[in-house]
């Protein structure tokens, strides 16, 4: 038995094959009751029909299909679920998704956009693997695109970035209700919108609860693990060392461990520290397990396509053209109360209780 076709689904429901086609296609305004509407999609999901992709879109202009065009997203594990996110909205809404990783290779990434727009894809996802500035090819100008994980440096493009202000103010805002006050920031030397934005949440936060900016309380290095070794050995070899450091990201909280560590330092009993992007393979891992702010990946793979999809549909009521999508505080046990000897009275303090069971000294982090 051959593929089932529009006129079997007809003659099973008992009904024409124009009015088959009105309700398998949803034809707005058509009428048909609702019962005969149950009766015609019960009858094709008995025969197991499905509808020609190819005359559909010659019908709607459209293919159901989505570009996903990223640099290395695809081999960056927790940069990953961005792809989950876009795919499962598509799927959701009725779209492929076509993956594409170029690896940053301009030629390759060229090649790529070419080749869905030769599908006829409905509109493309421009992605990639950290939050920066970039320049979006400029085949891409007339198609309907939106910008995920980066902003966009010329044109109008819709787009979404993680709130990395927000972000920075719950992490330090998570130490300063434990008592800390004198709070340290190991943060990335380069200068991207990431590093730049959890400076000003940080200096915000601390102005707020009426602490005065300390520049020798901030240390940059290049954000990995070595570099957040030698961010925490200078910030803790300071006269007065901080209480707490809040770390630019997972990895450079890695080395602040091991600097601790060699320094004697337990954490939380001697030290806080809280992180960035709650990488799987790093933050629940370290011991004590790591408190550390959440980059909302799959969300913003999630939204992205569904702004895709409203310019798809001309949708009037599109929404914004730039999304900061929150970063949600992840707690652990890398968090605790200042020591005696480091708490300064101030109205500034709130209580809390933090839990302290786990404060064994790390091992050493390899480099």
């Amino acid at each position: 038995m051959g593929k089932p076709r529009i006129k079997d689904v007809a003659a099973r429901a008992g009904v024409g094959v124009s009015t088959v086609s009105v309700v398998l296609n949803n034809v707005e305004g058509a009428r048909v009751s609702l019962e005969t509407r149950e009766r015609i999609l019960s009858a094709a999901r008995d025969l197991g029909y499905t509808s020609d992709p190819i005359a559909r879109s010659l019908r709607t202009r459209r293919t159901q299909t989505i570009g996903f065009v990223g640099d290395d997203i695809a081999t960056t594990p927790f940069a990953g679920r961005m792809i989950q996110g876009a795919q499962d909205a598509a799927w959701q809404a009725g779209y492929l998704l076509f993956l594409v990783n170029t690896g940053g290779e301009h030629a390759l990434e060229r090649h790529a956009v070419r080749a869905l727009l030769d599908r006829s894809v409905d509109g493309v996802i421009y992605a990639t693997m950290y939050h920066r500035h970039v320049e979006v090819p400029e085949l891409l100008g007339d198609v309907r695109t939106v910008v995920l994980d980066a902003r966009p440096t010329g044109g109008s493009m819709p787009y979404v970035v993680p709130d990395e202000r927000g972000g920075a103010a719950a992490a330090v805002g998570e130490l300063l209700r434990a008592g800390h006050r004198r709070i340290g920031f190991a943060t990335e030397s380069l200068e991207v919108p990431a590093a730049t934005g959890r400076l000003a949440g940080y200096h915000e936060t601390l102005a707020a609860a009426g602490i005065p900016a300390d520049p020798e309380l901030v240390a940059a290095e290049h954000g990995d693990t070595a570099g957040g070794y030698r961010t925490a050995s200078r910030l803790l070899d300071l006269g007065e060392r901080p209480t707490a450091i809040f770390c630019y990201n997972d990895r450079m909280a890695m080395g602040c461990y091991r600097a601790a560590a060699e320094r004697g330092l337990r954490i939380p009993h001697d030290l806080s520290v809280v992180g960035y992007d709650d990488q799987d393979l790093i933050a629940p891992e370290l011991s004590p397990a790591l408190t550390t702010v959440a980059l909302p990946h799959y969300e913003m793979g999630t939204w992205a396509v569904r702004r895709l999809l409203r310019l798809v549909q001309d949708d009037p009521e599109q929404g914004e053209q730039g999304h900061l999508m929150p970063c949600p505080l992840v707690r652990r046990d890398s968090v605790g109360p200042p020591q005696p000897a480091h708490v300064q009275p101030t109205g500034c303090q709130l209580s809390r209780s933090v839990r302290t069971d786990r404060s064994s000294v790390p091992p050493p982090v390899a480099q």
